[in-house]
This record gives structure tokens, C-alpha cells and sequence, in this order.
């Protein structure tokens, strides 16, 4: 993700940092949506998040990815890396479209 999301930007709530996202993204990969109390523990693994703020974020991304799959809203334009490949996003399932757990980005 951005540094701060798009789901931020669109939806007009607090601002995410670029590390809040990346530690977001981590929790997500350890703890998957059959965890007791899981956004309590992902909360605690995002400095200055709560489980809510984490939970509303966790909303927010699948909202934006569903929006971009049905052609509602435009794929985003990822910068170019370093080395002047383009990132674009997959998302690895965990069995259930409505609970993506984790964003890969592919560089092509």
C-alpha cells in the first residue's frame, strides 16, 4: 500500500503512515480472519491503531479492491520501482473473496 491508503484518501478517515500500513499488511498475513480477537491482534502490532481503526481500515481496503475489480473505481497507477518496472498489486485469498489477507505486489 501507498503511505497513506486509498481507502484513507477516498473515504476521508485518519491518515495511515507507509510503516502502519506495512505493519498492517504483516498482521494480516499472521492473523487470518478465523483468529480469536483478531483485530485486537493486529491493533497491536500497528503503533498509534486501535482494533477498531484497524477493523474500519481492513473494511475500507476490501471495499476499494472490490470497487476496482467490478470496474467502479480505476486500477490504481503504481509508481515505477527502482528499476523502472511497474508494481501491480495481487492479492492472495485466504478461500473467502470477501477476506483478502495479504497484498503482493509483482514486479512485471
Amino acid at each position: 500500500m501507498a503511505s497513506s491508503s486509498m481507502s484513507s484518501q477516498s473515504h476521508g478517515t485518519d491518515s495511515w503512515t507507509a510503516k502502519q500500513n506495512k505493519a498492517f499488511e504483516m498482521a494480516l498475513a499472521v492473523f487470518d480472519k478465523d483468529t480469536p480477537d483478531r483485530w485486537h491482534n493486529v491493533a497491536k502490532f500497528v503503533p498509534g491503531k486501535t482494533a477498531k481503526e484497524v477493523e474500519r481500515h481492513f473494511e475500507l481496503l476490501v471495499q476499494d479492491l472490490n470497487n476496482i475489480e467490478s470496474g467502479l473505481a480505476p486500477f490504481p497507477n503504481y509508481r515505477a520501482t527502482k528499476g523502472g518496472a511497474i508494481r501491480k498489486p495481487t492479492v492472495h485469498e485466504s478461500g473467502n473473496n470477501e477476506d483478502p489477507t495479504v497484498v503482493f505486489f509483482n514486479d512485471y
